[in-house]
């Protein structure tokens, strides 16, 4: 409080040193016209100049992260979008974070804080944000809330997504490709349709060039926990599975296959150094496109509400860094995935696709839409276990 004070002490000051000289003025017989016209001095081409040349305050942005930065990863991968937003727009703009931000009550704690830091932009980069963000928007309606991979919106808050069961997929041809026991292994975080999804398309994508692949999975109920990531990798390695796909964060997975002698795939962001003889490529998510595109339209006024869910197609979802260990066919086959999700030409969900239990879930011809999709709750065939419950 001493800045303040002290700033308004120094006005008084001044007030009174006016009050005294204009007084002076006067007793010395000094006529008001002499003094120069406010309205004037204030209209000449020298202040009207100063007024436009006063740059516009920067959009504070404030960016909540569910684990830490690191350099991989899904967290890794937002901070990337955040870099990318300040390369973009400069001074225009000014980016802080917090990482490894839980997701409960120390989420709506932090948003809150973000808040009172002055941000009128925040995002929030996990599901588990959602509630949190919720509260936090309905109380502060002059800021502007974007949730990464949530449903629920409000007038000030709206969510996005991008299509990681494409990446999924893709890996999956690799994968399907190149297992010599026809045993899949999959790390998965918390069993919401998300990630079951991308369990789904990875086994699909591998049983599109070999339909004898069976998938196990291995829950460790968190989004990053290198040690349990490992202990997960190296069970699944005990069933058998020898090439190991995951829907967590940190590079453990990849750590450990390569240590076994394994095949493996980076997640989120290109993990090819933490592993390179494991490494078979990574499903990566490019967010800069989206964040820059958020941006954007807070600066411009242009925001609204809604959701959007990127894929291929916008430059958000890809598999980077094949491995040359992976023969031209499966590339070439890969390829020719990625070109038909960008053109539209091929769609992953399309029927028939059968459900574990033998029952059809998608009818021969039929295209899931985003409501199918966005509430996935069963495996394929293939895909060995029970789905556990999220709660």
């Amino acid at each position: 409080m001493t800045r303040p004070l002290t700033k308004r002490s120094l006005l008084k000051a001044a007030g009174w040193a006016s009050i005294a000289a204009t007084a002076a003025l006067v007793g010395c017989g000094k006529k008001d016209e002499a003094a120069p016209d406010a309205a004037s001095a204030a209209s000449t081409p020298e202040a009207t100049a100063s007024v436009a040349a006063a740059p516009a305050p920067p959009l504070n942005i404030a960016f909540a992260y569910v684990g830490p930065v690191g350099d991989a990863g899904w967290t890794y991968a937002h901070d990337q979008g955040r870099l990318a937003v300040e390369k973009e727009f400069g001074d225009k703009v000014k980016t802080t974070f917090v990482e490894k931000v839980p997701e409960g009550p120390d989420a709506e704690r932090v948003l809150r804080d973000m808040v009172g830091q002055g941000n009128k932009l925040i995002f929030g980069t996990t599901f588990g944000y959602m509630e949190p963000m919720l509260k936090v928007a309905a109380d502060h309606k002059d800021v502007k809330f974007e949730h990464g991979t949530g449903y629920k919106t409000a007038e000030n808050m709206r969510t996005y997504d991008s299509r990681t069961y494409e990446g999924a997929y893709m890996a999956g041809v690799i994968a399907g490709g190149m297992t010599k026991s026809n045993t899949l292994g999959v790390v998965g975080s918390i069993p919401i349709p998300e990630v079951i999804r991308n369990i789904n398309a990875f086994t699909l994508g591998a049983q599109s060039v070999n339909p004898k692949v069976k998938t196990k999975v291995v829950w460790i109920n968190n989004w990053f926990d290198p040690p349990k990531e490992t202990e997960g990798a190296q069970s699944l390695i005990n069933q058998g599975a020898d090439v190991l796909f995951q829907n967590t964060d940190s590079s453990a997975v990849l750590q450990t296959a390569e240590k076994a002698g394994k095949y493996a795939f980076g997640w989120d962001s290109d993990m090819s150094k933490f592993g390179p003889k494991a490494h078979l490529g990574s499903a990566i998510i490019n967010w800069a496109p989206y964040y820059i595109k958020a941006t954007k339209d807070a600066l411009e006024g242009t925001w609204t509400t809604g959701g959007v869910w990127w894929g291929v197609k916008e430059g958000a979802i890809d598999l980077v860094s094949v491995s040359d260990a992976v023969p031209a066919d499966l590339k070439a086959k890969v390829d020719t995935v990625k070109a038909g999700l960008k053109d539209g030409s091929f769609v992953i969900w399309k029927g028939p696709i059968v459900g574990q239990d033998g029952k059809e879930v998608l009818a021969k011809d039929a295209v899931a839409d985003d409501k199918f999709l966005g509430g996935i709750n069963f495996y394929v065939k293939g895909v060995d276990g029970a789905v556990p419950s999220s709660k």
